[in-house]
């Protein structure tokens, strides 16, 4: 079993950055790829980034990409999402999740994890 809590979210003008945290209790993260999912009011949770379980396969929705960094410390069991230039639109809930032994591509699509984090709440005011 895997506990994932995230923090680090906040409110921050456009044009700010933040940067989340996940870290993991339970059991290590080093056999998982993580990633971040995001929710936003009366939509469905979408897919935000990915990184696989060594560090180096990174994936990006084009929505964040150029903006948003992912990264991890396998050491310490926490994965990292930098995000600059936030926009509005990047306003909800975000997720992480921990995924294992599952095909690179299917790791955009949230059914494909197993754990998940509560959330943290980011907004981004005009």
């Amino acid at each position: 079993q895997v506990q994932l809590v995230e923090s680090g979210g906040g409110l921050v003008q456009a044009g700010g950055s933040l940067r989340l945290s996940c870290a993991a209790s339970g059991r290590t993260l080093s056999t998982y790829d993580m990633g971040w999912f995001r929710q936003a009011p009366g939509k469905e949770r979408e897919f935000v980034a990915v990184i696989n379980w060594s560090g180096g396969s990174t994936n990006y929705a084009d929505s964040v990409k150029g903006r948003f960094i992912i990264s991890r410390d396998n050491a310490k069991s926490t994965v990292n999402l930098e995000m600059n230039s936030l926009k509005p639109e990047d306003t909800a809930v975000y997720y992480c999740a921990a995924s294992r032994f599952s095909p690179w591509l299917k790791l955009v699509e949230r059914q494909t994890y197993d754990y998940w984090g509560q959330g943290t709440q980011v907004t981004v005011s005009s």
